[in-house]
């Protein structure tokens, strides 16, 4: 299956709900617990019996996490409208070659673990999950980056509180993007889960089938395959630059891959070795050097 890119915009209120807050509280110090102050209903007695739950050691904290979720949604509040929020996706023909997919012609290098949990568990590459050439028969893979209005972060720079917050909040929308954009990819254009029927929790516990693996996360780490994944989708379409590094501008920006296998999970390539950093390296036409730039929390030592 072959679709053309595709740029969609979103309204803030749009992807409130798709909003994780677990990692937005993370980002200022919070452990998970303190993220369900989400959940509650915004009453003044949920947010007492909420706050009630703590022990007494830790209301406190609880505290601050109840005042910041209510600046961070009064924020989204005064935002909305005045920002946007921009995805782009396509998906492409597919078939793995080995350690590479062939996404529209083009190869598209990816790493294998060399380590695993348990002795008898696979040693993991995200061709895994893609249809092999050899089979003569095509696949589906799709790509996809997400991003914010870059002058959403603008107006707060000289306030260090209010920069941090647009700044987490941006970075929160963006991945709420991309978790609004997987579903409908999922449910109505690759349609291969038009009967999903999921709640936001759901959702933000990745209980659908697939996986979206974004660039530079465990399974993908080497941040410079940017530069394929944009010549594939055309990330400027919505206003993502690339520095000479691979990293995204705005920060606030998330791109990766979409597969639809049903046994598709998250895995970490963890290290490798300089075997598979050489021939990752000539996979990929750059010199050792350049990627064991891209790869050093990666290498064995």
């Amino acid at each position: 299956m072959q679709t053309a890119i595709t740029t969609v915009t979103y309204q803030i209120h749009d992807l409130a709900e798709y909003i994780n807050w677990i990692y937005f509280f993370h980002a200022w110090g919070f452990q998970p617990r303190f993220a369900a102050i989400a959940d509650i209903h915004g009453c003044d007695s949920c947010r007492a019996g909420w706050l009630a739950s703590f022990p007494e050691e830790d209301r406190t904290k609880a505290s601050e996490a109840m005042q910041l979720y209510k600046e961070a949604t009064r924020m989204l509040n005064q935002i909305d409208c005045r920002y946007q929020v921009f995805a782009v996706y396509k998906l492409m023909d597919a078939n793995a070659d080995g350690d590479n997919l062939i996404l529209d012609g083009m190869r598209f290098p990816l790493l294998r673990q060399q380590t695993r949990v348990r002795p008898e568990d696979p040693y993991l590459c995200l061709s895994d999950f893609v249809r092999p050439l050899s089979s003569g028969i095509k696949d589906t893979v799709g790509g996809f980056a997400t991003t914010i209005d870059e002058n959403m972060e603008k107006e707060y720079e000289h306030d260090d509180y209010q920069y941090m917050l647009i700044k987490t909040l941006g970075e929160r929308l963006a991945e709420a993007a991309a978790e609004k954009i997987h579903e409908t990819v999922r449910k109505e254009v690759w349609g291969y889960a038009k009967d999903e029927k999921l709640t936001i929790k759901q959702l933000l516990n990745e209980d659908y089938q697939g996986i979206r693996p974004a660039v530079g996360y465990p399974s993908m780490p080497d941040i410079s395959v940017s530069y394929l994944l944009d010549k594939l989708i055309d990330m400027k379409r919505i206003g993502i630059r690339l520095t000479e590094n691979g990293m995204m501008q705005p920060h606030a920006s998330v791109c990766g891959l979409m597969f639809a296998h049903p046994a598709s999970h998250y895995f970490a390539v963890g290290k490798i070795d300089n075997e598979q950093l050489n021939d990752y390296a000539a996979r990929r036409g750059c010199s050792v050097d350049q990627i064991r730039k891209y790869l050093l929390a990666n290498l064995q030592h």
